[in-house]
C-alpha cells in the first residue's frame, strides 16, 4: 500500500505526510476520531467559518514542524533521522487528547483532567500498540529528552501548535488580525544553549505574532457571544449529569452515558484503563445528538437549556473589569426563580458569575529569546523597543455576568 500521501490543506496548500509510521497513527481511530472535534468549541455559533477541526489543525502544525527541521538543520543544528520522525509524531498527537468541543468542555466531563494529560495517556497506549516505535516522541513532548530544545518546538510560548493555530483560526473566523508571518518567524529560529531562539532580524514578526495572540483571544476565543455559547454547553452538561445522578435515565450515546452516570474522579481516570477506552470514542456528534433529544425532556431546566443551544437563543453576557454588583445578580436570580417557577439552585442556571483570565506572554515562563547580533540573548520584552510588550506580559482578569435574555 503506497502510505506517502499528499493532503491538500486550505491554509498550506500541499501537506506530505513523511513516513509510513505517521501515516499509520494518522489512520488510527483515536487520531480520526479528531475530524469530529471542532477547533474551536462554539464559536462557529459566532463565525460560521470555524468549523474546522482538531484534525486540521494537528496536520498544519506538523507542516510546521518539517518546515522548523529543516531550518535548523540549514542553520548546522544536527536533528538526525529518528529525532525527525519524534518531533513529527510529538506535534502530530499533541492534541489528541481533546474531547468534544475542544476547550468548552474540558475538565467537565472528567473534572481535574486537562487534554496535555489525556494526549500523553493516548500515546503511551500507541506505543504499546506500535512495539515502542514512539517511545522518543513521548520523550520529547514530556520535556525528559535530554536536547530540550526540541520539546520547545513542540510546546513553548512560540511552538509549531501557536504558529497553526493563529493563521488556521484567522482564516476560518475571516478575522484578518490573527494572520501572522509564520514562514518568516520559522526562518528565523536558531537554537542557542540547547534553547530555540529567534534571531534579531525576526523581532518584528515576533512582535507580530504577540500582538495577533492577544488580538484574537478578544476578538475570537474570549469574544463574549462564545463565552454564551459554551457556558451554556457548559451548564446543559452539568444539568445533564445533575439528572441522571438522581435517577434519571437520560438518552445518551453508551460513550456519553459512561461519564453521565459516573462521576470519574482525576485518579480512578489515570489509573482504570477502560475510562480512558471509552473517552477516545467521544467526538462532539456525542454531545449534540443528546442535545437534541434533551431539548424535549420533561426537566424544565435542561429542555429549556438545550432548546436554546439547539436555536442559538444565547444567553446575554455582560464583560466587566469589576465584580458584578451582588443586588443586581440577586435580582436576576429573584425574577429568574418568579418568571420560570424554579427554585433558587435551577435559577442558577439562568444567572450566573464567572471570570476570564488573557495573557499574550508570559515573561520566565519558557522566554521567547531574541539573539543579538553580538551571541547574547534577551527576552524579547526587553530586547523589543515596543513598549506595549511589557503590557502584554500582564495578566488581564474580567469578570462574567451571564443571563437568560428574556429576564430583563
Amino acid at each position: 500500500m503506497n502510505k506517502k500521501k499528499i493532503i491538500n490543506d486550505p491554509v498550506y496548500g500541499f501537506i506530505s505526510i513523511p513516513t509510513e509510521l505517521v501515516f499509520d497513527l494518522i489512520q488510527h481511530p483515536y487520531f480520526q476520531r479528531l475530524r469530529y472535534i471542532k477547533q474551536l468549541g462554539m464559536t462557529h455559533l459566532v463565525y460560521p467559518g470555524a468549523l474546522h477541526t482538531r484534525f486540521h489543525h494537528a496536520l498544519g502544525a506538523m507542516h510546521l514542524m518539517d518546515m522548523a527541521i529543516e531550518t535548523l538543520r540549514n542553520k548546522g543544528h544536527n536533528i538526525n533521522k529518528d529525532e525527525e520522525e519524534a518531533l513529527t509524531i510529538a506535534i502530530l498527537l499533541h492534541d489528541i487528547g481533546h474531547g468534544p468541543f475542544s476547550h468548552a468542555l474540558e475538565r467537565s466531563i472528567i473534572e481535574g483532567v486537562a487534554h496535555e494529560d489525556i494526549s500523553a495517556m493516548l500515546m503511551n497506549k500507541l506505543n504499546d500498540q506500535f512495539e515502542g516505535k514512539l517511545g522518543m516522541a513521548i520523550s520529547i513532548f514530556n520535556d525528559t529528552y535530554p536536547r530540550r530544545f526540541l520539546h520547545q518546538l513542540v510546546s513553548s510560548q512560540l511552538d509549531m501548535d501557536r504558529l497553526d493555530y493563529l493563521n488556521r483560526d484567522s482564516f476560518f473566523t475571516g478575522v484578518s488580525e490573527g494572520v501572522i508571518s509564520s514562514d518568516r518567524i520559522i526562518k528565523m529560529l536558531n537554537v542557542k544553549d540547547d534553547h530555540i531562539v529567534v534571531e534579531e532580524k525576526g523581532i518584528y514578526s515576533i512582535e507580530k505574532f504577540l500582538i495577533a495572540r492577544r488580538l484574537m483571544y478578544w476578538q475570537v476565543y474570549l469574544h463574549k457571544t462564545v463565552i454564551a455559547g459554551e457556558e451554556l454547553l457548559v451548564r446543559v452538561f452539568k444539568r445533564c449529569r445533575e439528572l441522571t445522578l438522581q435517577g434519571h435515565d437520560l438518552f445518551a450515546t453508551p460513550a456519553l452515558k459512561h461519564f453521565i452516570k459516573n462521576k470519574i474522579s482525576r485518579d480512578a481516570f489515570m489509573n482504570e484503563d477502560h475510562h480512558l477506552e471509552i473517552f477516545a470514542s467521544l467526538d462532539d456528534a456525542d454531545i449534540m445528538s443528546a442535545v437534541k433529544v434533551w431539548a424535549e425532556y420533561p426537566d424544565f431546566v435542561l429542555s429549556t437549556l438545550s432548546k436554546n443551544l439547539v436555536q442559538r437563543n444565547l444567553y446575554h453576557v455582560d464583560i466587566t473589569s469589576n465584580v458584578p454588583e451582588k443586588s443586581f445578580v440577586d435580582q436576576l436570580t429573584q425574577q429568574a426563580m418568579e418568571q420560570y417557577g424554579v427554585s433558587e439552585h435551577d435559577a442558577s442556571y439562568f444567572v450566573f458569575t464567572t471570570s476570564i483570565r488573557n495573557n499574550a506572554y508570559t515573561a520566565g515562563d519558557g522566554n521567547i529569546g531574541i539573539l543579538m547580533k553580538d551571541g547574547r540573548v534577551h527576552d524579547i520584552t526587553t530586547a523589543s523597543d515596543n513598549s506595549n510588550l511589557e503590557a502584554l506580559a500582564k495578566t488581564v482578569k474580567k469578570y462574567i455576568l451571564c443571563y437568560s435574555k428574556g429576564l430583563l
